[in-house]
């Protein structure tokens, strides 16, 4: 283990008041943490656009290229939502207990939390993937595309199978890891080496058979060789620890926490395709193959903004489950206030880029084919701009116990989700499957801030979230302007200028008067931290 590894975990086994000693350091804390996710983040999102681009174009671009998009990402995110629905809860119950555990100085019950969860997760994530693979005939079926060959969605359905026991085992075990505060694993694993191994993996499959099931038995690989990336990093924590016996009823303690998570966690995931399903299911006249293809990727896009918050998210995650057991509820508020202040901040630029020219990124996944979906993609970034400017209400939930109340605000989303969809999208296409996630996200993240408050006692909005407005107005014009001067025509020069006119602008406005001076010092000391530099005090 390395230095920097022992010193954080030291600082992690340390009681927050006690490590922490002023509101800085934490601060602190939470900037390098954030800085690290920022650099796992950024690789995220070239990665798994790269993949989807590289699926579009490699089977032929246009309609063609559109429509194996649509069907891998039947198959990839079939995948990803089982895995959060059946690792039962166990990836938070994990980051929470172990958390828990450390800040009362129960050093060694870490290893025992960690190897129950695993447990929990594989008995049903490995049984509900045998049932898919058993099932993927009919599965496949239901979901085919209007007008596609049923055989490529049931193939892909059956890689997708195989990959659901290794999503959740390697989420439960990077779970672990952020309990005991140390991040750079889910960097590492999660946010750089899954997505990356995918596009190698896919490449290298395609030399045998290039279709659609083959794409997604590489996304599958990918995900068993991150799951023993996983594995590797919590082994090698965990040898820091003396393994303790477990606490009596600790199996139950974490199925109590982990049960109403596993639906909750499941309709998480699912809330960002609900509608992706429906329209594939009520397909043509209203959506064709090509159609859902062209959504897949503007909802991929409208995703980037929600990396974010989820990367910071990871980093709050512990600090809220310590920090709320401990009755600290007015300097886990001022922490909530600022981590959804940097959040808001550093999602900005993004979203002004995806307002201002959707159609030049929706050309990257194949050309003009997919310039149809930019009113669907402007709709999709307004709903998630709403569930940026929350913060991480969600997690506070999650992490304060309140796992019933999550479990509700997700069961009427999706039920909103699903009715809403079922209305507009025969009517009005893709574009009425966006206005119902639009809505629902919008109306399900007013419904979770309200329930922070409620019982939690904290709210992420305050008099300097107000600063956050002149650095975004700099960064509209900025962008406005590139537009203006920069050739229509040649899309991707134009795309490129200005999203970069946009940061050059954004930044220097952001570092002088968008954040406090405290802000600003402890994000100078995170980026100082993982360059391996002395930080300020």
């Amino acid at each position: 283990m390395d230095p920097e590894e022992e010193a954080q975990l030291e600082v992690a086994a340390a009681p927050t008041g006690v490590f922490a000693g002023t509101e800085g350091k934490d601060f602190r804390v939470l900037a390098a943490g954030t800085a690290q996710n920022i650099i796992g983040l950024g690789v995220f999102v070239i990665g798994t656009f790269a993949a989807n681009i590289l699926i579009a174009r490699s089977f032929g671009g246009g309609d063609t290229g559109a429509a194996a998009l649509g069907i891998v990402t039947l198959g990839t995110q079939f995948a990803f939502i089982a895995a959060a629905g059946t690792r039962m809860g166990m990836d938070m119950a994990s980051v929470r207990y172990v958390a828990i555990e450390l800040g009362a100085g129960r050093r060694g019950a870490v290893r025992v939390v960690v190897a129950r969860a695993v447990l929990i997760a594989l008995a049903v994530s490995a049984a509900f993937g045998a049932l898919t693979v058993a099932l993927a005939t009919p599965i496949g079926n239901l979901l085919a595309p209007g007008g596609s060959d049923p055989s490529q969605t049931i193939g892909s359905i059956r890689a997708a199978g195989v990959a659901i026991p290794f999503i959740a085992l390697t989420y439960v075990w990077l779970g672990g890891g952020r309990g005991l505060k140390v991040m750079r694993h889910t960097l590492y694993v999660q946010w750089v080496a899954q997505p990356l191994l995918w596009i190698v993996l896919m490449v290298a499959f395609w030399q045998v058979d290039k279709t659609e099931p083959m794409s997604v038995w590489a996304y599958s690989a990918s995900w068993i060789l991150a799951a023993a990336g996983g594995w590797f990093f919590w082994t090698r924590l965990g040898r820091k620890f003396t393994k303790e016996p477990a606490s009596d009823g600790l199996t139950g303690a974490l199925i109590k926490y982990g049960g109403p998570r596993a639906p909750a966690a499941l309709l998480s995931q699912g809330l960002f395709w609900i509608d992706y399903f429906v329209a594939s299911a009520i397909g043509a006249p209203a959506v064709t193959s090509n159609d859902l293809g062209v959504y897949a990727a503007c909802v991929r896009v409208a995703l980037a903004m929600v990396l974010f918050l989820t990367a910071v998210s990871y980093v709050f995650s512990p600090f809220v489950a310590d920090l709320h057991a401990r009755g600290e509820t007015e300097k886990l508020d001022s922490l909530f206030k600022s981590i959804t202040r940097w959040t808001v901040a550093g999602t900005v630029p993004l979203l002004l880029l995806m307002l201002i020219a959707p159609a030049a990124i929706l050309r990257l996944f194949g050309g003009s084919d997919f310039t149809s979906g930019t009113t669907a993609l402007r709709i999709l970034v307004i709903g998630q701009a709403i569930n940026v400017s929350v913060g991480a209400a969600g997690f506070v939930l999650i992490m304060a116990g309140r796992t019933g109340w999550d479990l509700t605000v997700y069961g009427v989303s999706a039920l909103l989700d699903i009715v809403l969809s079922l209305i507009l999208v025969p009517k009005f296409g893709i574009n009425g499957a966006a206005a119902s996630q639009a809505i629902t996200i919008g109306l399900s993240n007013w419904l979770r801030l309200a329930l922070v408050k409620k019982y939690v006692r904290i709210f992420p909005w305050d008099k300097p979230y107000a600063r956050l407005a002149l650095p975004a107005a700099a960064c509209a014009i900025a962008m406005f302007a590139a537009q203006a001067v920069l050739p229509g025509k040649k899309w991707l020069l134009e795309l490129i200028g200005i999203g970069l006119a946009g940061a050059i602008v954004y930044l220097p406005v952001l570092l002088r008067f968008g954040l406090t001076e405290g802000e600003r010092v402890a994000l100078r000391n995170g980026v100082a931290k993982v360059r391996g530099r002395p930080t300020a005090a």
